[in-house]
């Protein structure tokens, strides 16, 4: 068959590329590269490798720029490091009907969210050098419940929640910090204005940052400057 007669639909420059996982891609530092380097001198010492693949694997690993590159040069190997596992979502109630809201990514910027604004059900949150601020007082919350997940590093996050509010917080400050305002006396409420706290389950990692959960209106607006 000629060339100009191959079917169209079957060309593989036509092939759709699998999609990479974006653990795959994430750049390495130097410091894995040594330990990886480590791995593989220990392998070529206990006889796994020769000392010909060592010098090959080491050449490869030291040009290596993203961790999918690493993996192969030690799958064979014990201690080896492994294929990314898929992120796996956090585990709710049985029952519980959760909608996530669009992840806030802030890269060396700020964002907020204040005033009368929907809130998801769940809200995830990877602030890198930024400022992020979600003010929930104001807003529209179809749920009784409320998930917020947040990553930062090298930056602030503050969440404002009703002064009622239910907080379960769920931290890991490394060399960062996580500070929850102290819930305050309120009022009994009216019984014949029936109302339910929302309860907030909140987790946060802080590398190098701040994560900060207050209650009640902002300053500014129980001075009614805004």
């Amino acid at each position: 068959m000629a060339q100009d007669e191959v079917p169209q639909d079957n060309r593989p420059q036509d092939a759709v590329p699998a999609p990479v996982d974006p653990a795959l891609r994430r750049r390495v530092s130097d410091l894995e590269r040594e330990q990886v380097a480590d791995v593989l001198r220990d392998a070529a010492g206990e006889g796994r490798l020769s000392y010909t693949e060592l010098e090959e694997r080491l050449e490869t690993l030291y040009s290596s720029k993203t961790y999918g590159e690493l993996v192969p040069l030690t799958a064979d190997l014990p201690n080896g490091l492994q294929q990314p596992a898929a992120p796996q979502p956090p585990q709710y109630s049985p029952g519980t009907v959760v909608q996530d809201g669009p992840t806030i990514n802030v890269f060396l910027s700020d964002t907020k969210r204040l005033g009368n604004w929907v809130a998801p059900q769940r809200q995830e949150v990877h602030a890198v050098l930024g400022d992020v601020t979600l003010d929930y007082t104001e807003a529209q919350i179809p749920f009784d419940e409320v998930y917020v997940d947040i990553k930062c590093i090298l930056a602030d996050v503050k969440i404002r929640v009703p002064a009622d509010a239910i907080v379960h917080l769920d931290s890991n400050p490394i060399l960062g910090a996580v500070s929850e305002q102290a819930a305050t006396l309120l009022p009994a409420p009216d019984p014949n204005t029936p109302h339910r706290p929302k309860t907030f389950h909140i987790r946060g990692t802080a590398i190098l940052g701040d994560i900060k959960i207050k209650r009640g209106p902002r300053l500014t607006k129980r001075l009614g400057l805004s």
